[in-house]
Formats: C-alpha cells, sequence, structure tokens
C-alpha cells in the first residue's frame, strides 16, 4: 500500500475513535437546580442525570459501593483578590447492591432508598430535595453571588484494586462539570437545561 493510503486509513480509524468516544452517553450531568429559603435556612433542590458504564454497573452487582460526592459553594466576586466563598456545603451519597433481596440501596445523610433497578437506583442517586445549604446569615442581601453546583464519583472510597483501576479506565472517572448560576437573595434561584 502506498503511504497516502495508509495516512487516510489512519486518520479514519482516529475519527471513528472521536465519534464513538463522543457518542457515550455515559458520565453525569446536571439537569436542575434551584435555591430555595426556608426562614432564615436555603435549601437545594437538585437534578442529575447519572449514566455508568457497563464496567461500573457490573462492579456494583458484584458487591463494589459507590460514593457519589456532590458539592455546592457560594461565592462572591471580587475585584482586588480571588473570589469569596461565603458559603460551601458537600455531601455524600452511597450506592450499592445487596444480593439476596436483589435490589440496590441508596444512603445519605441517614436517608435510606432501595430500588429494584440500576437506572431507579441512579435517579435516586440524582436526586436531591431539601438539604441545607447556607443559612441567611452567611449572604449579605446588598451584594451578588454565584451559585456552583457539581458530583463526582468518589474515587478515594473505592477498595485499592478498583483505585488502580480508575486511573487507567475513563469509564471510573465519573464526574458532572461545575454547573455556575446566578444567586440573588429575592429573587428566584433556579438553573434549568
Amino acid at each position: 500500500m502506498s503511504q497516502r493510503i495508509k495516512q487516510f486509513i489512519f486518520c479514519c480509524l482516529v475519527a471513528l475513535s472521536f465519534v464513538s468516544v463522543t457518542a457515550r452517553a455515559e458520565g453525569i450531568k446536571i439537569k436542575s437546580a434551584e435555591i430555595e429559603r426556608s426562614d432564615n435556612e436555603w435549601l437545594l433542590n437538585a437534578a442529575f442525570k447519572i449514566e455508568l458504564a457497563p464496567g461500573l454497573e457490573e462492579a456494583v452487582q458484584k458487591g463494589v459501593v459507590l460514593y457519589f460526592q456532590t458539592e455546592f459553594e457560594l461565592t462572591r466576586g471580587r475585584w482586588y483578590w480571588f473570589e469569596e466563598k461565603a458559603a460551601v456545603a458537600q455531601r455524600q451519597t452511597r450506592l450499592s447492591y445487596q444480593p439476596l433481596t436483589q435490589q440496590y440501596r441508596i444512603a445519605s445523610d441517614g436517608f435510606t432508598f432501595t430500588a429494584k433497578t440500576m437506572p431507579e437506583a441512579l435517579q435516586a442517586v440524582g436526586s436531591i430535595g431539601g438539604w441545607h445549604v447556607f443559612d441567611s446569615s452567611q449572604v449579605d442581601q446588598g451584594k451578588s453571588y454565584s451559585a456552583g453546583l457539581r458530583m463526582t464519583l468518589d474515587l478515594s472510597k473505592l477498595p485499592k484494586p478498583f483505585q488502580v483501576n480508575a486511573l487507567n479506565n475513563r469509564d471510573w472517572n465519573v464526574s458532572s462539570d461545575w454547573v455556575r448560576f446566578p444567586f440573588s437573595f429575592n429573587g428566584p434561584n433556579i438553573f434549568a437545561r
């Protein structure tokens, strides 16, 4: 074969690999988020869409527990220095499989839920309602803020052999991007896709 044909075939294979990588839907995406006031507390309601690679789903069914870390931060921009973090909150959600009952178990902050299927379990992991993220005393009514939210699979909580596998396999690095939206003390604080 000539050199040009080899180069053309190589370019086609590279293009196909990029298409197949971008066609996969695994990962975490934020569908919606809302911050609402309840007395002197601010509560977050959010919905994430979580899709795991087949290898991760199989690992859960074989007894590996997955921990999802949800992070929230409220920041205020300053012209003279880095952003001020007015509030930071973290929440951990645990997903496991119970082989005797053939059900998935979701646990977070004292709340437990069981699901019969993986999609149902992932929907429960991705649903956050009434999460206390900060108090009214932490914000100044006259200033503008930005709220940030993301969810990641906490690889440090995996058993050691799986942590090594996660370093070599992108399917195990499941994370959403930070989503930032404006926060106002008096206005609606909603993000939706």
